[in-house]
């Protein structure tokens, strides 16, 4: 009798260490593509990305940069006030309309041979509204100023 207990036991502890080992191997699946690391202008500068990392670069699109390629794709610098990086936007997305010179932005996608490669753009969604990591490193580099002031 008390054999057939411990048997269950084994069983019932092995389900569960195979379900811990199921979920976290799913988890881990999950977060594969969700996590991007947020990069500034100077920090890529500093040390660039393996040409196979794919992560957020944010700041202010510099002013007269934006020049228009074939269907929606075109080219940007986008700079902290310490460093510039050149920008493509190879996405099938439209630019956002809110996407201007002077303002804020966050590009995704992959640095290669001196150029960022963007598949995603992400602009600030009505008139004030600046991301938090770009106001941050603005703030670092001494280039920010507050809209309200």
């Amino acid at each position: 009798m008390k054999s057939l207990k411990k048997r269950r036991r084994v069983q019932v502890i092995a389900a569960a260490a195979v379900a811990l080992v199921i979920a976290v191997g799913l988890i881990g699946y999950g977060f594969r593509d969700g996590i991007n690391l947020y990069r500034s202008p100077t920090q890529v500068a500093e040390l660039a990305p393996a040409p196979d990392e794919y992560f957020q670069l944010g700041g202010l699109v510099k002013e007269g940069t934006v020049v228009n390629r074939d269907g929606v794709e075109f080219d940007f610098v986008i700079t902290d006030g310490a460093a510039e990086i050149p920008v493509s936007y190879v996405g099938r997305d439209p630019r956002p309309d809110l996407f201007t010179e002077g303002q804020g932005t966050i590009a995704k996608g992959y640095y290669r041979n001196g150029r960022f490669e963007a598949s995603d753009l992400l602009a600030k969604h009505d008139e004030t509204y600046m991301p938090r990591e770009v106001m941050d490193t603005l703030k670092e580099t001494g280039v920010y100023q507050d809209p309200n002031s």
